[in-house]
């Protein structure tokens, strides 16, 4: 699962999802990586492809089976959200969202800036 949601997750970014962006995304090395790679696309989760601009890159992408996968996941997130904030307002649960969603971006950037800044 995990894979897939980072595989996801760098899409929407905009970036390719090669073994070491993967690693990076989840926060482990990139032989723990490709071991969680290996073992989704043997479920049928995700196909890897060799890159167009680097042939020794890999890169993954999510299978009909593992984007079905990820909704399934999100929906049951979504539904465990809403019984934690039984009673809340929508603007609450709205402006709470965001907030969590602002946090990740925030995160996301401080991470890229360590990595440019070495």
């Amino acid at each position: 699962m995990v894979v897939c949601e980072a595989v996801h997750a760098l899409g929407q970014r905009g970036t390719r999802a090669t073994v070491t962006a993967i690693g990076d995304e989840i926060g482990i090395d990139q032989s723990g990586a490709s071991r969680l790679i290996k073992s989704a696309a043997s479920a049928g989760y995700l196909d890897m492809t060799t890159s167009a601009g680097d042939g020794r890159r890999r890169e993954a992408s999510l299978t009909p089976a593992g984007r079905s996968l990820l909704e399934q996941a999100h929906r049951w997130q979504e539904a465990v959200f809403a019984q934690l904030t039984t009673g809340w307002s929508e603007q609450k649960r709205h402006d709470f969202q965001h907030a969590m969603t602002d946090l990740m971006d925030s995160s996301y950037a401080v991470e890229i800036r360590a990595v440019e800044q070495g």
